[in-house]
């Protein structure tokens, strides 16, 4: 019998709920820890098999948003204080997890180098370039390309 109610789980055969809502009346202990480890064995594949978990980068505007929130609820130097050792660990957590998204994209090949941009942009140019003859815009168009280079 399958449960479509609020939880999502299994319903127990037999049972109005899953284990973990009632549905585990007269379950032994071991036949509870195999439900578990099942439904978090199924979770760790469906995760680990998703294109969208090869970025960290929600988890890092999570921790982002929360020590900004943490910050925020911070009135006074005392306050600060108290939530020094809490502010201390978001921030390490989030420069961990920076690096860790970098080399993951880098290892990915999502990354692009100083130099491969600037060929990139070269080559946009000559693009340009190839259907633009005035000057005057051509120039307008490259040093606008280089400034934001320049600003990334």
């Amino acid at each position: 019998m399958t449960g479509k109610g609020q939880c999502g789980n299994l319903a127990t055969a037999g049972k109005k709920g899953c284990p973990l809502h009632g549905g585990n009346a007269g379950l032994k202990e071991s036949q509870l820890r195999n439900y578990r480890l099942t439904k978090f064995h199924a979770q760790v594949q469906r995760l680990g098999d998703s294109s969208e978990i090869k970025s960290i980068r929600d988890e890092i505007g999570i921790l982002r948003m929360i020590l900004e929130e943490r910050l925020n609820a911070c009135t006074s130097e005392v306050d600060l204080m108290m939530e020094s050792h809490t502010i201390a660990d978001l921030v390490m957590k989030i420069e961990h997890l920076v690096v860790s998204c970098t080399k993951l994209e880098s290892s990915l090949g999502q990354t692009l180098d100083k130099q491969t941009l600037m060929t990139f942009a070269t080559q946009v140019v000559g693009i340009i370039a190839a259907n633009i003859e005035e000057p005057d815009i051509l120039d307008t168009i490259s040093n606008g390309i280089l400034d934001l280079i320049k600003e990334t």
